[in-house]
């Protein structure tokens, strides 16, 4: 796939999608750009991307589709709604929607644009603001062999680390397992740090006792929920940036809507979305999600 010679068309220029479609260009593709909010379109067109007036005006031609969208709805109403994409997507081309959706929404929309010819693969996201930056996101891909394989070279454009996990809806499955699990790991690590601050202990010096003992993992070592224990998170930055509270929140309620189906036990799962449900309800919802930090503080209880 030569570069230059493919025409891509990106959907949703948010805090995930804007970085992704820049990467896109530097690497050379020709981007045709559609996002509700102008400004969004603008930066892209600076940074060399083509604007469209609607969606439907920037599949036009497109060899790939690349989406970025809030939530199932927002995917099914884009491809299959009344007004949807399969009636204007040509024959062969290739959608590619990374946004974190349910399973059976997936699996739905690709099938539907099946019927047209149109092919599908769900490739949610994982790596944050600052990995969509550096493209350096983790893919986790539901499809077909054949379609990966056409994706692969777009997404590595993209990110890192890129993953078959299996057929259509796989990749959703995949994802939200993982977040269901760093939540936990975020509640965990800030309930353990909590403690220790209570109990007169630098949290810094607690982080690294625990970064060489058995208590290691991802979110104490590259994301510490406690102010001013790493830089360049978003802890140290009154947790601006980052994973939204009520974006977990949302990954929370579609991880146990699939437990729920699959009849999968999901205690740990369940009381991180209760937790996170309240958290976001103090207001919390826009803060980067290691702001669950401060509902075991002292000085929140009080």
């Amino acid at each position: 796939m030569q570069n230059q010679n493919t025409k891509i068309a990106f959907i949703g220029l948010g805090n995930m999608g804007a970085p992704m479609a820049h990467n896109l260009l530097r690497a050379g593709f020709t981007v045709a750009v559609f996002d509700l909010v102008q400004t969004a379109m603008d930066k892209l067109q600076q940074a060399g991307a083509t604007p469209a007036k609607t969606a439907i005006d920037v599949v036009q031609g497109a060899d790939l589709v690349v989406s970025m969208l809030p939530a199932g709805k927002h995917v099914e109403s884009l491809y299959i709604g009344e007004n949807g994409l399969i009636n204007h997507l040509k024959k062969d081309a290739l959608v590619i929607d990374s946004s974190t959706i349910d399973a059976a929404t997936s699996k739905m929309v690709a099938a539907k644009l099946a019927e047209n010819h149109i092919r599908f693969i769900d490739a949610p996201v994982s790596g944050g603001v600052a990995g969509a930056t550096a493209g350096t996101l983790t893919f986790i891909v539901g499809g077909n062999p054949e379609d990966y394989t056409t994706a692969l070279p777009v997404l590595q454009e993209m990110g890192k680390n890129i993953f078959h996990a299996g057929d259509h809806g796989a990749g959703q499955v995949a994802k939200i397992c993982n977040n269901m699990l760093l939540s936990v790991l975020m509640l965990g690590t800030s309930e353990a740090l909590q403690m220790a601050i209570d109990n007169g202990l630098d949290p810094k010096v607690m982080s690294d006792i625990m970064l060489q003992s058995s208590g290691r993992n991802w979110t104490l070592e590259l994301y510490n929920p406690c102010p001013d224990v790493l830089p360049n998170v978003p802890s140290s930055n009154n947790y601006q940036g980052g994973f939204m509270v009520d974006l977990m929140k949302k990954d929370l309620g579609l991880a146990m809507d699939t437990g729920l189906k699959s009849q999968s036990s999901t205690p740990m799962g369940a009381l991180a979305q209760s937790l996170y449900t309240i958290h976001s309800q103090q207001g919390n919802g826009q803060l980067d999600f290691s702001s669950i930090f401060n509902l075991f503080s002292k000085q929140e209880k009080q």
